[in-house]
């Protein structure tokens, strides 16, 4: 059995844990989120905490997964998803219009990238931040823009997760 969904998950305060069915929700002070899960594994709510128990011998493999999922949905009701991009090159920059996010990239046209209703998308100079309560909804969008121009090893220019370290090449040798 996963050493994850052994433990009970505790419910914090302001947060309420609906189950009905297959169907998990959760509700906080940040929004409410939903989630299907596979028939299988089975979550009780009791005591201001959520068990997560196997209820067929065959769905062992998802008991953790789903254990995980359950509290980065409380997490993300609660505290929220943050990540942050740093865009990098002189003439870089990005600009956030209503329900897009603008940026241009050095490429001979503007880019528009479609912000999810879910998500909180702001730039500042040359750093933009996505916060969701959604985990998922928040890395996929930052991937996302962040193929839009990957760092390239040599100056260093593109966009980059905020905590991420780009190697740097020496490039060519002067003769």
């Amino acid at each position: 059995m996963s050493r994850v969904a052994k433990k009970p998950i505790i419910i914090p305060e302001k947060t309420e844990v609906k189950v009905a069915g297959q169907t998990v929700s959760v509700k906080g002070p940040l929004g409410e989120i939903s989630r299907d899960f596979k028939p299988g594994i089975e979550f009780k709510v009791e005591n201001g905490a959520v068990n997560v128990l196997l209820h067929r011998p065959e769905a062992y493999m998802l008991l953790g997964t789903y254990a995980s999922h359950l509290k980065n949905m409380i997490k993300g009701v609660t505290a929220g998803f943050q990540k942050k991009l740093v865009i990098e090159g002189i003439g870089f920059k990005s600009d956030v219009k209503g329900a897009k996010l603008d940026l241009s990239l050095g490429f001979s046209h503007p880019i528009s990238v479609e912000i999810p209703k879910e998500l909180k998308v702001t730039a500042e100079k040359n750093v933009i931040t996505v916060t969701g309560v959604s985990n998922e909804l928040v890395g996929e969008f930052a991937s996302k823009v962040r193929a839009l121009k990957k760092p390239e090893p040599y100056k260093g220019k593109g966009i980059r997760y905020d905590n991420e370290v780009i190697r740097r090449k020496q490039g060519k040798k002067a003769a």
